[in-house]
């Protein structure tokens, strides 16, 4: 029995090798049939192509040598005449012609010539191959007009003449003008698939749309980006039911998604990136049966919110990047369990992560950067295909554990920089076998555990970020035992101890190391600086490492880009050799006591220096030549004493930044700078430039932020403001400027800060400014401004970001108008705001990076003046003192409840103190003194819980001061010169004695006269007069009253000096003082 079972299997063997052997005959029989006619045409198309035989892998392989069917990229009918013909990537060049054999191939169905270099038009004896049902020659560097003769292939199912990126818009790429799209496919109508991506079409979307839908009624495949469309979609297209691909990404759409898309029921393939859309997306698209991917990226206008997603979607790929789709990641993302690509940066998406997320084990890329989402991050265990994750730039909080990313043994790059995750870094990244970037830079992270690692089995991390945490102590020693390492950033930590810079050496694929601003001693002297190589360097970042000299091995550096020597203490001349670095870029000597260039180079031999940092030293003489292509100059905060070359306009042909601020530069400002066609932000202040502002800076089309604060420049404020004006920050104040307030500066509707205070400026209130809706800081103060502040039309006024408004020192008079008040919107704090929500008013520049230009202001508040160097968006600020309003205060500010400073002091205001100030609960500074309010203090007023100064001296008010607050603590002077007042800190009954000293109402830097010297001069007279005066020293109040008489003749006599107080020696004393 066992034999028989033996010899039926042999028989069965037997029996399936010949089977197989005949098979293969008949298909080698086959395939070995071609026509000689065939081959010979083929062979002499490859002797007229010119190719390159090292790249190819299919023309190489044609002679007679080889059977014709092992000929690579060919196929046959069983005629023996050739079918298919493929040689996509051949690396062919030097151009197609009419009288190529190919066109003789008169039974070619399937030609693909796609990804070579023809660099010729498309031969219009296409034509001849009529049989053509497949023509691709994509990306084939095919130029100039599409050929009519393509339109006579009507037996295409398929038609591919997209074109490379990188041709686009150029003059030789491929056009479909004459004949254009119409032409082209109205007897094409068998096309299933139509690839035109990167062909200039040039039409509207009535156009394109009813012609596709019309000519191409089966069409499943839509391929046409960047094809400079215009939109919007059409309605016609909802014709197309059986399509199942849609690219049309990289067209000026500018229309809504068309909600139609949802009724494709075979869509499997959506992408209209970069298309200019906007209105609100349909959710019905995301539902799609058949969707498998959806890019939407790129279309900053675009709405939208993530649906409910039911199961069994068959949804692969989801790319919303850098649109306005915004609310929660659903919890129902977990039924997409196919779903491998998940990128939604950029957004506004806030919430959560859902702990469902964990369910997507399919997914292989996932980036939520640059987004809103807050609380814990989920688990991503079971993704066990992870590659990249990008959790950066969020609010995310809580730790990180080695449970986050246990087994994901495929990842390459995890990113959760800027974030506030906390507690150790997780030691098991550091043992995931393919890991190549970690990115955890400024969270709150420590190190843990991280000095006990050793023996790190990977060598395939190159990026290792952990700037800006909270790691201490001597710099973990495994760290110099990551060969691949390639970026090393651990600046800004608590680094500390001393530390040998050719330790470092040890990592010889170094091409970046970042070590600033921690509490480290870098001891960059070694015995040979020769012989200390870093020899892939091209970013150093010292800065803050108490180097106290340059470091000589720095000589040697050829291929250095980027060096940061900032903040370590150097008194050294700048040596010549650093301006010998052939490729450096970008270059920060600041916050050094550098006092000299050692040679200023008259042409830099480096002419890629982009960046030259040199402010905060203490270098002197004159201004050193500027860098040929430098884009960002800053030599502030120094002591150059010179004029501004006449020629500076040739140095600054790509300069954007340029501060030349704290010097002593001196002489006007030349006309040339304005040749300078990029600058975005020009800061010449705290100079002493003269003149007057050349007209061309008030014409730019591209500055952003113009600052010529305190210097001595005149006359009056060009009014050349252009309508394509860009200005954020115009800070002209400190200066002699006069005239009115140029009209064209309404132009400026971006402008966020306005400062031409303490100038000669004579003007009515700038009402011509009521529609810039951007404005923020308006500072008019020490000016000549006069009139009411009431605008005509006052419901267009549009202030409300306006949050610093100080108008003080001027001639304002009337009213405090109520409706000008309630569009102040800044003013007031939004029911679910919060004064932690901080951002800084700030204009940023060179888009792509971080770098910012800081606005400043000067504030008077709490009795003083306060410079700020930022301005926080949640500080808000209103000074009308010293002019000559009256009334009441408007019930309207009581609405400013994120009010932080008010003064209303010296004018002459009435009424009773608002019992609804309580209101102002972020008030911390408050001076309603020198004006002539009635009435008791509001009891109310204790509630202000933040308050820190009060000044309600010098009014009619009367009563006690309500007792057991904290209106207590205030000193007297704050209830000074009130006649009715009493209680602590005053006295504890009315008539009771003095009330206490005078309150200061201004400080200035300018010279005091004082008290007693004026008494003095007046001795004389009033030891003559002593009958008829002498009683008036004995009886106080006629006594405060004679010497403000007395001041107030001796300031109309002079009109230079006005009254002030001074405290000295516990007491305030009255002062002259005279303006300078």
């Amino acid at each position: 029995m066992k034999i028989s079972f033996l010899l039926w299997l042999s028989f069965l063997f037997c029996y399936y090798w010949v089977c197989l052997s005949f098979s293969v005959s008949l298909v080698s029989g086959h395939s070995v049939h071609c026509l000689q006619d065939q081959k010979l045409l083929l062979l002499q198309l490859k002797k007229n192509l010119k190719f390159n035989p090292t790249a190819s892998i299919k023309l190489v392989c044609w002679n007679e040598s080889v059977p014709c069917s092992e000929w690579r990229g060919v196929s046959w009918d069983e005629e023996g005449h050739v079918a298919g013909l493929d040689l996509s990537e051949e690396s062919i060049f030097g151009g197609l012609d009419n009288s190529s054999t190919l066109f003789s191939l008169q039974y070619l169905s399937h030609l693909n010539l796609a990804f070579n270099n023809f660099n010729s038009a498309i031969p219009s004896s296409i034509r001849d191959l009529k049989n053509l049902t497949s023509l691709n020659l994509s990306s084939a560097s095919f130029v100039d007009q599409i050929p009519m003769e393509i339109a006579l292939l009507t037996r295409l199912t398929i038609l591919d003449l997209s074109t490379s990126y990188y041709l686009t818009g150029s003059d030789s790429a491929l056009k479909l003008e004459n004949p254009n799209l119409e032409k082209l496919v109205q007897t094409l109508s068998e096309v299933r698939e139509l690839y035109l991506d990167g062909i200039n079409v040039a039409l509207d979307g009535n156009e394109w749309g009813h012609t596709l839908s019309y000519f191409l009624p089966y069409l499943q495949v839509l391929s046409m980006s960047r094809c400079n469309l215009s939109g919007p979609i059409h309605s016609s297209l909802k014709k197309l039911q059986n399509v199942s691909i849609i690219h049309l990404a990289g067209n000026n759409l500018s229309a809504a998604v068309p909600s139609f898309f949802a009724k494709f029921s075979n869509l499997t393939n959506l992408d209209l990136n970069f298309c200019n859309l906007r209105g609100r997306f349909a959710n019905k698209i995301f539902q799609l049966q058949s969707l498998t991917s959806l890019d939407m990226s790129y279309n900053h206008d675009l709405q939208g919110s993530l649906p409910y997603f039911p199961q069994n979607r068959s949804l692969k790929t989801l790319i919303l990047s850098l649109t306005s789709f915004s609310g929660a990641l659903p919890g129902s993302i977990s039924n997409l369990r196919q779903l491998s690509r998940l990128e939604i940066s950029k957004c506004q998406f806030n919430g959560t992560l859902p702990d469902s997320m964990s369910n997507l084990t399919e997914l292989t890329y996932l980036d939520l950067s640059f987004n809103n989402f807050t609380g814990t991050i989920p688990s991503f265990g079971k993704a066990k295909k992870l590659t990249h994750i990008d959790l950066s730039h969020n609010k995310l909080n809580g730790e990180v554990t080695s449970a986050h990313f246990k087994g994901l043994e495929k990842l390459v790059s995890i990113d959760l920089q800027n974030n506030f995750l906390n507690g150790s870094i997780p030691l098991s990244l550091f043992w995931l076998p393919l890991l190549q970037s970690i990115q955890l830079s400024d969270n709150h992270l420590s190190q843990g555990q991280l000095d006990t690692i050793s023996n790190v089995p990977s060598s395939t991390l190159q990026v290792l970020d952990l700037s800006s945490n909270y790691l201490r102590g001597p710099i973990p020693e495994f760290i110099f035992d990551l060969k691949g390492l390639k970026v090393l950033q651990l600046s800004s930590n608590k680094f500390n101890g001393t530390l040998q810079l050719d330790k470092f050496e040890r990592l010889r694929n170094l091409t970046t190391l970042g070590l600033s601003n921690n509490n480290l001693s870098i001891d960059a002297n070694v015995r040979n600086a020769n012989q200390l190589s870093f020899p892939h360097m091209t970013n150093l970042m010292l800065a803050s490492c108490n180097l106290r000299q340059f470091p000589g091995f720095l000589k040697n550096m050829s291929k250095l880009t980027n060096l940061d020597l900032s903040n370590n203490g150097i008194a050294e001349k700048i040596p010549k050799w650093i301006w010998e670095l052939g490729y450096l870029c970008e270059l920060n000597l600041s916050h050094n006591s550098m006092r000299e260039i050692e040679r200023t180079p008259q042409t830099f031999i480096s002419n890629n220096l982009s960046m030259l940092d040199l402010h905060d030293n203490c270098l002197q003489g004159t201004l050193p030549t500027f860098p040929p292509v430098a884009s960002y100059l800053d030599y502030s905060y120094n002591k150059f004493i010179s004029i501004i070359p006449p020629d500076i306009g040739n140095y600054l042909s790509n300069t954007i930044f340029l501060s030349l601020s704290h010097n002593a530069l001196y002489e006007g400002i030349p006309d040339s700078i304005c040749n300078a066609s990029f600058l975005q932000v020009l800061d010449l202040s705290n100079n002493n430039f003269s003149g007057v502002i050349p007209h061309c800076l008030t014409k730019s089309k591209t500055l952003g932020v113009l600052n010529l604060r305190k210097n001595k420049i005149s006359a009056n404020i060009p009014d050349t403001f252009q309508a394509s004006c860009t200005l954020q920050t115009l800070d002209l104040s400190s200066n002699n400027l006069q005239g009115p307030i140029p009209k064209s500066l309404s132009h400026c509707n971006t402008l966020e800060v306005l400062d031409i205070g303490n100038n000669k400026i004579n003007d009515q209130f700038p009402c011509l400014l009521k529609t810039i809706p951007t404005l923020r800081v308006m500072v008019l103060r020490r000016n000549n401004f006069q009139g009411p502040i009431r605008c005509p039309n006052m419901k267009r006024m549009i202030w409300k970001m306006l949050q610093i408004v100080d108008l003080a020192f001027n001639n304002f008079s009337g009213m405090l108008p109520e409706e000008f008040f309630q569009t102040w919107k800044a003013m007031m704090l939004d029911k679910n705001q919060t004064v932690s929500k901080a951002n800084q008013i700030d204009f940023t520049f060179f888009r792509f990076s971080q770098l910012n230009y800081q606005n400043r202001v000067i504030v008077t508040m709490k009795g003083r003046e306060m410079a700020f160097t930022k301005i926080l968006t949640v500080f808000t600020s209103i000074d009308f003192s010293s002019n000559h309003f009256e009334g009441p205060i408007s019930q309207e500010m009581m609405d400013f409840t994120a009010l932080i400073g008010l003064n209303l002091s010296n004018n002459n205001l009435t009424g009773r103190i608002p019992s609804s100030m309580w209101k102002l609960q972020q008030l911390e500074s408050l001076d309603l003194s020198n004006n002539s309010f009635t009435g008791e203090i509001p009891s109310q007023l204790a509630s202000l819980s933040f308050l820190s100064y009060l000044n309600l001296s010098h009014n009619h008010l009367v009563g006690k001061i309500p007792t057991g607050t904290q209106l207590q603590t205030f000193d007297a002077s704050s209830f000074q010169g009130n006649d009715g007042l009493y209680g602590p800190p005053l006295t504890q009954s009315p008539n009771n004695g003095p009330q206490g000293p005078m309150p200061p109402t201004s400080s200035a830097n300018n010279q005091a006269i004082g008290f007693e010297f004026i008494k003095g001069l007046e001795l004389g007279v009033i030891f003559g007069l002593g009958i008829i005066i002498g009683p008036l020293f004995f009886w106080r109040r006629w006594t405060i009253r004679y010497w403000r008489c007395v001041d107030s003749i001796l300031c109309s006599i002079f009109p230079q000096i006005y009254v002030d107080y001074q405290r000295r020696e516990g007491q305030w004393i009255t002062v002259l003082r005279r303006s300078h």
